[in-house]
């Protein structure tokens, strides 16, 4: 039974709630619960959205527990670590439906790695993103070294990592570290309109969507295209393509099915 999280379902949009509070640490027993929720959420046909946030409205996540770095002291033991929870993160990034980063506090560390793994990301314009690592003497290591300058480019990347430096929400978002901001006091309310508005949608389409961009992103344009071929192959002969074809000739709105 999970204990560090918070999972609720209402109209095909889950939400996850890392709850740890101060700090919404990711220690090993809460990186397992999400995994596990992830898995279930995979599954059930009745969630079409992931929202993925912290409790409180200071700390999204201050990432990885420090009660656990003692076992970073091992170099190998430190490698098999860090590789199980790339696993875990490349989980979400690969996750066939879409995943929303709720950012409604601070997001430090692993708990902005953990957003940048999500698809899309709103967040609080109270809340702050910072890769702090470097002032303890580490470096980023939950694949803040790829995601970041992928996000918002080489050089804003590795100013950001290299002076530890906080930037508010506003900046994240101008620097296309986020996609949207909204006020604290309606953070909640405006990302499951947001979810909700997403959910509507052809979920074949929408995991096609995110197949074709994750797979074919570092790949050559061709191999790219090749990818995109086939999932448009596959999404054009469902029966939510006839639907959504159908409702927009006799002016209804489409009722999508996941078929």
């Amino acid at each position: 039974m999970a204990n560090n999280c918070i999972f609720k379902i209402q109209d095909k949009v889950a939400t996850i709630s890392i709850n740890r509070p101060p700090m919404n640490a990711l220690n090993r027993e809460t990186l397992l619960e999400l995994e596990s929720i992830l898995k279930d959420a995979e599954k059930n046909e009745n969630i079409r959205v992931l929202v993925l946030t912290g409790t409180g409205e200071k700390m999204f996540s201050a990432g990885a527990d420090i009660s656990e770095f003692g076992e970073m002291a091992d170099r190998e033991r430190a490698k098999i670590n860090i590789q199980r929870i790339h696993e875990f993160f490349n989980r979400i990034e690969l996750f066939p439906k879409p995943v929303i980063a709720c950012v409604n506090g601070k997001a430090f560390g692993g708990g902005n790695e953990l957003q940048m793994a999500c698809h899309l990301a709103i967040a609080a314009d109270s809340a702050e993103f910072a890769l702090p690592e470097v002032r303890l003497g580490i470096m980023p290591g939950y694949g803040g070294t790829q995601r970041l300058p992928m996000l918002i480019g080489k050089r804003r990347a590795l100013e950001l990592m290299i002076s530890g430096e906080r930037i508010s929400a506003q900046k994240a978002l101008e620097y296309g570290l986020i996609n949207k901001v909204a006020p604290q006091e309606k953070l909640i309310e405006e990302t499951l309109e947001w979810a909700r508005q997403i959910a509507d949608g052809p979920p074949l389409a929408l995991s096609g969507i995110l197949d074709s961009v994750n797979r074919g992103i570092d790949l050559p344009i061709n191999q790219g295209i090749g990818i995109e071929i086939e999932n448009m192959a596959t999404v054009s002969a469902s029966q939510d393509a006839i639907e959504g074809v159908t409702a927009f000739f006799t002016k209804r709105k489409a009722e999508f099915k996941g078929k």
